[in-house]
């Protein structure tokens, strides 16, 4: 037999072989493609984690790559422990899997004593009495809860983007921030009393984990050094997520080393406001010269009648999605199609929502596996109170996670002093006997509020116990060994009721019925998103929202406030699902004349385009096309720089609202150059060549090192 049949026939070919087996083709390709850099654009419910396991697991059971070596960071504790579970169980437990705070702070903890010969400060739990002193010696109101939450916000923003005190008014003018209550010279202030505070208490902030990071291995060489000698392989998972402060860690942890896999979405970034960048995603071709990007479009999660709409929202039909994200294509059965209504008022909206979902659990979904998703917390209470009234089990999820909570640190640590008594005991008598000393019993306590809460905190613990008890863990040693384990991968339980959330923390979430309310303008988009750049952060805010459903999607909205006059109108995203009624204003036919001229209709509502600026770009100007903003600067860039070699203004090369539709269209040949309005072949001979080179990617200085100089025939305006 030869040295290759062995190695085919070898028990780590034949486990890799398993590993692989699952995977759909384009799966498969992103698990075989070791080394880097690599990209990979995983759309909403294409399997991107199960892909990235397996790619690590291929790499190590190939010998590509050292188990120890590897490092896959991801954002939240909850994805770090799903990562780190699936790798175990695909058997390679030895991979880091962390967030990178918890990647940062690990490496801080090691080397700081090394080389500061003191201690790491403690790292302060909550920032917010922090940050109300600052504001209190700025002579702000340190008791207005709702100034300092928006305070420490900015706070962070700033120091996730790199902003320091001293640059904020400049800089956040630039990026359109502001602080009700609060002018910019004003935060700058308190951001640098802030860290004067902290200075005198000791502490650090969650976000200086990073920031001395990057200090250390940046002004140390030889912490850099260490690290990377340990640390060779990198995986980022939701790339679309990294902040500069994050981008700068990451590329400190690389040093020259380009063996980087990362993943996301850009048509799921719904985080600038903490300072996330997508263009580090949409952007890492360049970043990274000669990078593999590929692609996962096939979604596993939802019926095609709900991908059907999700498409519709980001990418409309005869739009290339080059540049950006994905058109999914859905691999489920058909379903029901998805359902929308319409609402005199929020109370209206409320009733008829708990009516749905008691039509769908009495058709057979599980209360756990129905969610009502909407955008900001204040409309919680109205579906609550509908909920309570309809008898609907239901939970509020919340950004404190379930094993930080007060009453379940206080449960886990009365069953761990239980597992140290008596190891040997029943695990369920244990248990009832432990929450019953703090207040659980096996019957809910009457109304809602706190002790409601609570008591289905301690009843989530109670099922999980049972649940361990089931598969296998009958003492209580061996259950709570089990819960260690879940505590350490932030598996919390699913509790048996509706899950209430915004959108935002939905992400990365999952449910067989989902109904997203309050989608109307005001709210989807949200009224302070007045930027283009901000309105399609809502529009993808709420395609996350529709892609969180396998089977049963409904949206709805109301046309009034619960005891107010007044007229809303259903969200600009909604297009044709909101009705043609809704749209009256916008598709009425122009006045007959004597010169009929043909109607342009808009490619997101449908309905009549009057401006020429709206015909140009194909949409109204509040009916916003996703469009990648840096293709757009890079446009404007080579513009300028035919103007000046021309002697022309700029707007006679092409005019803004031309550029707008070529960033928005991204053609890639001649015929898609003639499909924008404005640009003629006469355009097209003369920039076509340029312009189809900057979209495909190539940097704006060699296009125009290599532009023609000007011809006798002078360009006119487009």
């Amino acid at each position: 037999m030869t040295s290759q049949s062995s190695a085919s026939a070898s028990p780590s070919a034949e486990l890799d072989e398993s590993v692989l087996a699952g995977l759909d083709p384009e799966q498969r390709l992103v698990a075989t493609t070791v080394g880097g850099p690599v990209a990979v654009i995983a759309g909403a419910g294409t399997g991107k984690t199960r892909a990235i396991t397996h790619r690590i697991v291929h790499a190590v059971l190939t010998g590509q790559q050292r188990a120890g070596a590897i490092l896959a960071v991801t954002f939240t504790t909850r994805a770090a422990g799903e990562m780190r579970a699936r790798l175990r169980s695909l058997g390679a437990p030895r991979v880091q899997a962390r967030t990178f705070h918890s990647a940062a702070l690990r490496q801080l903890r090691y080397f700081w004593p090394r080389v500061t010969g003191a201690e790491l400060p403690e790292i302060a739990g909550s920032t917010y009495g922090l940050v109300a002193e600052a504001a209190s010696r700025e002579r702000l109101r340190s008791a207005d809860t709702a100034l300092v939450r928006d305070l420490a916000g900015e706070i962070g923003w700033a120091k996730s983007t790199n902003v320091l005190p001293a640059d904020y008014p400049v800089l956040a003018a630039r990026a359109g921030r502001a602080v009700a209550g609060a002018d910019p010279e004003t935060v700058a202030r308190v951001a640098a009393e802030y860290e004067r505070v902290k200075s005198r208490r000791g502490v650090m902030d969650y976000d200086d984990i990073l920031l001395c990071a990057v200090a250390l291995m940046h002004e140390h060489p030889e912490v850099a050094q260490e690290f990377r000698s340990g640390y060779r392989h990198f995986v980022v998972d939701e790339y679309q997520d990294v902040s500069p402060l994050q981008h700068a860690m990451l590329t400190q942890w690389l040093g020259e080393g380009r063996d980087l896999c990362v993943v996301g979405d850009p048509d799921q970034a719904i985080h600038s406001f903490a300072g996330a960048d997508p263009r580090f995603l949409t952007g890492f071709a360049r970043e990274f010269p000669g990078a593999t990007v590929l692609r996962l479009d096939r979604n596993y999660r939802s019926t095609p009648q709900i991908i059907g709409v999700a498409n519709d929202l980001l990418h409309p039909p005869g739009r290339a999605a080059v540049g950006r994200g994905v058109v999914l294509r859905p691999m489920r059965p058909e379903g029901p199609a998805v359902g929308t209504a319409e609402c005199a008022d929020e109370d209206e909206e409320a009733s008829r929502l708990s009516a749905w979902l008691v039509d769908r659990h009495r058709a057979g979904a599980p209360w756990s596996q129905m969610a009502v998703l909407y955008r900001v917390n204040a409309q919680s209470p109205a579906v609550e109170a509908a909920l309570a009234q309809a008898r609907v089990p239901y939970q509020v999820r919340g950004a404190e996670r379930f094993y930080e909570r007060a009453e379940i640190r206080a449960a886990l640590t009365g069953l761990r002093a239980a597992a140290g008594s008596d190891p040997q005991t029943p695990a369920l008598e244990a248990s009832d006997r432990v929450l019953g000393s703090l207040g659980w019993a096996p019957e809910p306590p009457a109304g809602q509020g706190r002790v409601r809460e609570r008591w289905e905190s301690w009843q989530a613990l109670h099922d999980l116990v049972a649940d361990l008890v089931e598969a296998g863990a009958a003492t209580m040693a061996q259950a709570v060994a089990g819960l260690e384990q879940r505590v350490a991968d932030q598996q919390a339980p699913v509790a048996d009721g509706v899950t209430l959330s915004t959108l935002h923390s939905a992400k990365g979430l999952e449910w067989d019925a989902v109904a997203l309310i309050g989608v109307q303008e005001g709210l989807l988009p949200f009224s302070l998103a007045r930027s283009p750049r901000e309105i399609a952060e809502e529009r993808r805010l709420l395609y996350v929202g529709i892609t969180r459903a396998r089977h049963d999607l409904r949206l709805s909205w109301a046309t009034g406030a619960t005891g107010r006059r007044g007229r809303r109108r259903p969200s600009r995203f909604l297009g044709g699902l909101a009705g043609t009624g809704e749209r009256a204003d916008r598709a009425a036919e122009p006045a007959p004349g004597p010169r009929r001229r043909r109607v342009v209709h808009c490619v997101v509502c449908g309905g009549a385009l009057g401006r020429a600026v709206e015909i140009k770009l194909g949409h109204h100007a509040e009916c916003e096309v996703p469009f990648d903003e840096g293709l757009l600067e890079r446009l404007k860039a080579w513009r300028l720089g035919v103007a000046k070699r021309q002697s022309v203004p700029a707007f006679v090369v092409f005019t803004d609202a031309t550029l707008m539709a070529l960033a928005q269209a991204e053609p890639s040949d001649e015929r898609g150059l003639l499909e924008i309005r404005g640009i003629g072949r006469s355009k097209a001979r003369r920039y076509g060549q340029d312009v189809l080179a900057i979209i495909g990617g190539l940097d704006v200085d060699e296009v125009l090192a290599g532009a023609r100089a000007p011809g006798d025939d002078q360009p006119s305006g487009g």
